[in-house]
């Protein structure tokens, strides 16, 4: 069960980060609400459709299957380093409407629905798992909103970069046991 707190927490960053990005641009009333029932329940969504999937393919790819599970958790670990490591990427959001909102929950969470293949080779329950996952990311985007009302954007790619390297440990791990 630790590992999956620990994919929670990793795959929360990418929603963090833009949490804390919306708290240091916006002041709107609910917003820490908002961005972590947007973001969570995208969250807990896409891994399990990607846990489906898995489950799906895994028969014809299972001697395969630690190799595909470290290569999507390596590539989404390297694009969250990459996106930590850019200055000035994001752009200017001009205001905190429910289809922004809609669009930034599904584009941080594209990457959990590819980590959700990994649930196959965990040995943890899917639903407990992906209910793991989504109420973290809630906590960590409305924690993420309030961080950047008062501090800022300097943790922003600190996030990014924290979730990613996590990522790719967790590749190596189900890798090498």
């Amino acid at each position: 069960m630790i590992e999956v707190f620990i994919l929670a927490i990793a795959l929360s960053m990418d929603a963090f980060a833009v949490s804390i990005g919306l708290g240091a641009k916006k002041n709107t009333p609910g917003l820490p609400l908002k961005a972590g029932l947007f973001f969570g329940i995208f969250q807990a969504l896409m891994p399990f459709i990607g846990y489906v999937g898995g489950k799906g393919v895994l028969g014809w790819i299972e001697a395969y299957a630690h190799w595909v599970a470290f290569g999507l958790l390596a590539l989404i670990g390297a694009k969250m380093l990459y996106e930590g490591m850019q200055e000035g990427v994001e752009e200017e959001i001009a205001a905190v409407t429910n289809r922004m909102m809609l669009i930034l929950a599904i584009a941080t969470s594209i990457d959990a629905m590819a980590a959700g293949f990994s649930l196959t080779l965990l040995e943890a329950n899917p639903y407990v798992a992906c209910l793991t996952i989504g109420i973290t990311t809630f906590a960590f985007s409305w924690g993420g909103v309030l961080i950047g009302k008062r501090s800022g954007t300097w943790l922003e790619s600190k996030a990014e970069i924290f979730g990613g390297t996590v990522l790719i440990l967790m590749g190596f791990k189900i890798l090498l046991f």
